[in-house]
C-alpha cells in the first residue's frame, strides 16, 4: 500500500497569524510535524499556498507543495497536493493522510494505527477517536464527539454531548455511558478523497460545522480507531508558550 502524507499548512489564521512558522525549542512548528511525519511515511510533503512557509520548509530538508489559495479546508488543499505529488514522484498513492500542522508532539504510532482500518478493502475513509476521561467536559461545543457502531463505523459527529442520557443528570453522563471524543486526524482512500471534494456543503455539516457530516449524508462511511493518546494543538500564542515548556520531554 503506497501511502502520502500530508501536511496542510497556510500562514493566515485569526487568533495565531504565522503558526506554522513559531518556534518551538528552536524549529519551527511545520519542522516537528514534518519530521515526525516523516518517521512512519516514506513520502510526506508540506502543503501551503504561501512562499513564507515552503522556503523554511525547503531550509530543513522538506519536501512542499505549492497549492490554491482558494482551498476552505485542509481536505480541499490534501486533493490537489496528491494530483501534484503523484505527479512530482511519478507513482500513485494508494491512501493520503491528512496530518494537523498544528500538533507538534503528535504520536507517531497515531499516524501508523490510522492506516490500520485499510487492511479492510472496503474501507474509504479512517479516522481516530479517544475515550472521554471521567474529569473531561463532554459538553464543550469545541469538542466535536463521535459515536461508534459495531463495526467500529462513525455513525455521527457533533458538537454536542452524545448520546443523550435519558433519566440521568448531566453531571452523572460521563459515568454512565462511554463518550468519546474526535481526534481530527484523517486517511483517506485516493479516490474517495478525490470524490468528496466534489461534494456540496450538507445541512448537517452547514448545522454542526464538522465537515465529516457531508460525507456521511453522501453515504461514505468513516471507520474509526480508539487512541488513548491525545497531542497538543496549538492555537494561541499561549499554546506556545505551554509547548516550549514540553519540548523538552520531546526532543
Amino acid at each position: 500500500m503506497e501511502v502520502l502524507g500530508i501536511i496542510p499548512s497556510r500562514y493566515a489564521s485569526t487568533r495565531f497569524p504565522g503558526k506554522p512558522l513559531a518556534e518551538i525549542a528552536g524549529k519551527p512548528m511545520v519542522q516537528w510535524v514534518y519530521q515526525k511525519a516523516k518517521s512512519v511515511y516514506e513520502y510526506v510533503f508540506v502543503a501551503t499556498d504561501d512562499h513564507r512557509i515552503a522556503e523554511v520548509v525547503k531550509s530543513f530538508g522538506g519536501q512542499v507543495l505549492m497549492t490554491s489559495t482558494h482551498h476552505t479546508s485542509g481536505t480541499d488543499r490534501c486533493a490537489e497536493a496528491l494530483q501534484l505529488a503523484e505527479r512530482e514522484v511519478g507513482k500513485a498513492f494508494d491512501v493520503v493522510v491528512n496530518i494537523q500542522g498544528d500538533e507538534p508532539f503528535i504520536d507517531p504510532n497515531q499516524l501508523t494505527l490510522i492506516l490500520k482500518p485499510f487492511s479492510d478493502k472496503s474501507v474509504q475513509i479512517a479516522t481516530l477517536v479517544k475515550p472521554f476521561g471521567k474529569h473531561d467536559d463532554v459538553f464543550n461545543p469545541n469538542t466535536p464527539k463521535v459515536v461508534i457502531g459495531n463495526g467500529k463505523e462513525a455513525l455521527y459527529f457533533s458538537r454536542s454531548a452524545i448520546p443523550f442520557i435519558r433519566g440521568a443528570e448531566k453531571q452523572e453522563w460521563i459515568n454512565a455511558h462511554p463518550f468519546f471524543k474526535h481526534i481530527g486526524l484523517y486517511a483517506y482512500r485516493s479516490d474517495a478523497l478525490r470524490a468528496i471534494t466534489q461534494l456540496e456543503q450538507s445541512p448537517l455539516e452547514l448545522a454542526e460545522s464538522l465537515e465529516q457530516l457531508r460525507w456521511l449524508e453522501n453515504g461514505y462511511s468513516i471507520r474509526v480507531e480508539i487512541t488513548h493518546h491525545e497531542g497538543m494543538a496549538i492555537d494561541t500564542p499561549e499554546d506556545l508558550v505551554r509547548a516550549n515548556a514540553m519540548a523538552a520531554k520531546y526532543l
